[in-house]
């Protein structure tokens, strides 16, 4: 159990940074927010927003598997498919759903341990996949309108003065995102955890996570928050639209609406097409370039987290369970550590930082030398 909660809250801090930009990387493109400042506030108010609504919380812990059928093997091995997902995106600056790679992982675990049988397939499509298809249309759509108002009511405000005035929003919307988003992706890991203590005979079936659930879940997401998660941050920011502070702001006040609702009913929705949906809307809003093959590019990750997650949650639960006991949970603990310190080394061959985060976007997540000229100028 010590292995599994640790291994939790290590899904949490990777959620944490994946997720940053989905917050905070339009108001960094924008310049309403130096780039440090963005993710210490982003971090501050995930940790808010973790205490603020356990709905979440209580669909991932007993709405998605039948949790007599689970064991801490099964949530452990759900996890590692989670982690490798969430790390393997950041690494290609895709920001896919951590939400989504979680609920894949531990689905496919249990499937391995259990049967189909063993998932309640009817909560999965009504409070995951449906929400992952509307949520991106909607926050998208809305996006659209607010910025296409946006741009006709403040027609005769002069530029300069449009701008200032919108990046001052941006830091009020986009503290609405982060607090919307420890609000529902906090939440997941505290359910997580719930469900391995209810696995374990901790806890009584139905029972809500304890307090020392609640609060080493909400620290663990907002430190991995202030860890910036540069890289999904500036394909968010620079890779799908060139922003401005009037779109920043629609964009991330339909983000924070959509992801509030979603919260109140218990949807364990993906943050991450929500902000990508509405800054894309908030391109189209604005009759902006749109860089579809990107976003074609994103959403192709979107379709492939939940059965990706799935099969490597899946192999972990048969490579942990031959083995057996705490020697196989262990053996693949090390190797997940193993893997995550391999990314994180490969990474700082191609680094993105707070200093070229804005670089001129060129197509790919690390700037070339013609983007690190533009940002140095």
């Amino acid at each position: 159990m010590a292995l599994v909660v640790v291994t939790a809250l290590g899904f949490d801090f990777t959620n944490g940074f994946h997720d940053t930009g989905n917050a905070m990387a339009a108001s960094i493109a924008t310049g309403a927010l130096p780039p440090r400042i963005a993710v210490a506030l982003s971090g501050v108010l995930n940790l808010v927003g973790a205490f603020l609504s356990f709905t979440v919380a209580a669909t991932i812990a007993g709405g998605l598997v039948q949790t007599h059928l689970v064991t801490p093997t099964v949530v452990f091995a759900g996890l590692v498919g989670g982690i490798l997902w969430n790390l393997a995106t950041w690494f290609l600056g895709i920001p896919s759903s951590s939400s989504h790679a979680l609920i894949g992982g531990v689905i496919g675990s249990t499937i391995a341990a259990a049967g189909g049988h063993a998932v309640q397939w009817h909560g999965v499509v009504s409070k995951v996949i449906l929400p992952a298809v509307l949520s991106p249309v909607i926050a998208g759509g809305v996006a659209a309108l607010g910025t296409y108002l946006v741009y006709e009511l403040t027609e005769k405000v002069p530029a300069e003065q449009r701008k200032a005035g919108f990046r001052i929003g941006q830091i009020g919307s986009a503290s609405m995102v982060s607090l919307a988003h420890g609000t529902n992706d906090a939440q997941k890991t505290m359910g997580i955890i719930t469900l391995a203590l209810i696995a374990n005979g901790s806890l009584a079936v139905g029972a809500k996570a304890p307090i020392w659930v609640i609060i080493c879940c909400a620290v663990a997401i907002s430190l991995g928050t202030y860890i910036g998660g540069w890289r999904v941050i500036r394909a968010l920011g620079k890779g799908l639209v060139e922003i401005e502070a009037p779109q920043g702001m629609a964009a991330e006040s339909a983000s924070a609406a959509t992801i509030l609702i979603s919260s109140s009913f218990g949807y364990s929705l993906s943050t991450t097409h929500v902000a990508t949906g509405s800054i894309l809307g908030s391109g189209v809003g604005k009759r902006a370039e749109v860089r579809w093959g990107v976003a074609g590019q994103m959403a192709m990750a979107w379709v492939l987290t939940l059965p990706s997650a799935g099969v490597v949650g899946a192999l972990a639960y048969y490579a942990a369970h031959s083995i057996g006991g705490t020697a196989g949970v262990s053996v693949i603990f090390v190797v997940l550590a193993a893997a995550s310190t391999g990314f994180y080394m490969r990474s700082r061959k191609s680094k993105v930082d707070p200093g070229n985060v804005n670089a001129e976007w060129t197509g790919s997540v690390v700037p070339g030398p013609a983007g690190l000229a533009a940002q140095t100028a």
